[in-house]
């Protein structure tokens, strides 16, 4: 260890924010620091940013040093943890250690969306020690809602590092593994320095309920509804689609899967045998002839996704599928914000159909698979961290936490947030320096940031539409032919009742005529005055100025 070696800790994303969760661990002289990556993961665009397919993090500051990036650990394949690796990974190419269940899924991924990433996978579990860069690297199992999760113990010669990624206490799962306490504890005793701890459920007070605590929540509407059950949940909770699937054939029911990211789901389960002991699942073209009250489906759509499964049934557009009077759909799902009004308009269209809804308001028919308060301050009493920094969440969650680790007698809680470099040691833990972040957007098949993307345009053209015009001068500059106008987007008539194109049509001539011939030499001149005749004509007559296009050409 050489006198200037520090430890720093760098997220990227999902520290002030939830989802696009990506961590930068730093060791050595700030001149060369080695570093590792934890998590790379994307969050979703809202309607905010029109025709984007994906929000990820911004990696120029380790793209510019990725010489000494030595590997990413990824702790679980949710999408805010691991989502943004096929595009991002191509640029940085350095070895990935990941569970079987996430190389899987990434394999999965990366064949549905014809990728060309091919990522090598190092296979990484829980109980398993590596050494990259600096860093030795221990798995240690948790809990939460999808197969293989882990928490990261990261040794360095400055002290020991926790990341705990996503976790929470379940003593009876559907699916394993239980958060292994005994090595928390063990840790705990070798002294660890600092401890990156989830905050998603800091706000909550209490313990997250068992997850067989819904399974029996389900069973019982399974047993009690005279209909058909359709069940809606995250597509990566293959503990719940088991308790789902072995509650339907304790009622003697069928199950069907709809929506492609669930079969894609439980196919990697099923190669990796964590779905063994479930009866093999229901054709689509079976459903027809089976009786009501003998399936349960359980579909994508939990979140109001407009093209997924749930979506179409109740809009009633799937072709051997369909819901009728006095069947049941069940959330067994929370919304995440800002998806609220998505799902009520699809409870809006069920319950048109005469189909009963239950969410979680009604029944324990979900659980979230991140820590309440007090599974918090269990943590703290086994790993006892020097210091302790709340991650993943909104400023909420991570000064609710930051509250709750003072008040548990952790004497440090640094604030942190993305872009934030923390000195973990040595010295006291305090934030030095600041490094670039923020968001990129994958928009079909391309990657860039918003202007690159056009999508600042995009937003514009969706609120005033545009408006192209082409013209024709003759070796005299008068018009050769009559100019051409179409508007996209725009009302068809004006406030008179006359018709928009006509309406800008003659705010051509007119800017064109206003101009003395000896002047129209000057193009730019004439096509600026075009450009600024149509957006003042549209405000008179509509109140909105559209995105214009001029075509001058002098012939």
């Amino acid at each position: 260890m050489a006198n200037n070696d520090e430890l720093v800790f760098l997220p990227l994303g999902g520290v002030g924010e939830i989802g696009m969760n990506l961590a930068l661990y730093g060791y050595g002289p700030p001149s060369n620091r080695q570093w590792i990556m934890v998590d790379c993961g994307v969050t979703f665009a809202g309607p905010d940013l029109p025709g984007v397919d994906l929000v990820l993090p911004d990696i120029s500051f380790i793209k510019k040093q990725k010489k000494n990036l030595k590997g990413i650990i990824i702790t679980h394949a949710h999408e805010d943890h691991y989502g943004a690796l096929n595009d991002l990974w191509p640029g940085l190419n350095v070895p990935v250690y990941a569970s079987r269940f996430t190389a899987g899924m990434l394999e999965a991924k990366r064949d549905y969306e014809g990728s060309r990433a091919e990522i090598p996978i190092t296979p990484f579990k829980q109980g398993d020690r590596i050494n990259v860069g600096p860093f030795e690297i221990e798995a240690i199992g948790v809990n939460h809602s999808i197969p293989e999760p882990m928490s990261l113990v990261i040794r360095t010669p400055l002290g020991n590092l926790i990341h705990t990624g996503d976790w929470k206490i379940d003593h009876n799962p559907s699916l394993g593994p239980l958060t292994d306490e005994e090595r928390f504890r063990a840790v705990g005793d070798e002294g660890v320095l600092a401890m990156f701890c989830d905050s998603t459920n800091a706000m909550r007070d209490g313990v997250s309920p068992s997850e067989e605590e819904v399974s029996a929540g389900l069973q019982k509407i399974i047993e009690a509804a005279e209909g058909r059950v359709a069940i809606t949940t995250f597509s990566s909770n293959v503990g719940r689609i088991r308790s789902i699937a072995q509650a339907a054939e304790a009622a003697g029911r069928e199950v069907l899967l709809l929506g492609s990211s669930l079969k894609r789901v439980t196919n990697v389960a099923q190669d990796i045998g964590i779905m063994e002991g479930i009866k093999p699942f229901l054709a689509e073209d079976e459903f027809g002839f089976i009786p009501r009250d003998k399936v349960v489906i359980i579909l994508t759509g939990s979140q109001g996704e407009a093209r997924a499964a749930l979506a179409k049934l109740s809009r009633d557009e799937m072709r051997n599928v369909a819901l009728t009077k006095g069947d049941t759909v069940v959330f067994s799902s929370r919304a995440i914000p800002g998806n609220e009004k998505a799902i009520l308009e699809i409870k809006n269209g069920l319950i048109e159909q005469g189909v009963h809804i239950i969410t979680d308001n009604d029944a324990l028919v979900h659980v979230s698979g991140h820590p309440r308060r007090n599974e918090l301050l269990k943590m703290y009493e086994w790993v006892r961290p020097q210091i302790l920094v709340p991650v993943h969440g909104e400023a909420a969650h991570l000064v609710a936490q930051k509250e709750l680790a003072l008040q548990a007698g952790i004497p440090n809680v640094p604030r942190v947030r993305n872009g934030d470099m923390l000195r973990v040691a040595p010295g006291p833990a305090e934030v030095i320096a600041q490094a670039p972040f923020g968001r990129v957007y994958k928009d079909g098949k391309l990657v860039g940031d918003i202007e690159e993307m056009g999508i600042a345009d995009r937003k514009k053209l969706s609120y005033v539409g545009h408006v192209a015009v082409s013209v024709l001068l003759d070796s005299r500059f008068d018009f050769l032919g009559d100019p051409d106008v179409v508007a996209f987007g725009l009302p068809e008539v004006d406030h008179e009742g006359e018709l928009m194109e006509d309406t800008l049509y003659d705010a051509v001539l007119g800017a064109v005529e206003s101009i003395p011939r000896s002047r129209r030499k000057d193009l730019d001149t004439v096509r600026e005055s075009i450009r600024r005749a149509v957006r003042s004509t549209a405000n008179e007559v509509w109140g909105k100025k559209p995105i214009v296009t001029v075509f001058l050409t002098k012939v």
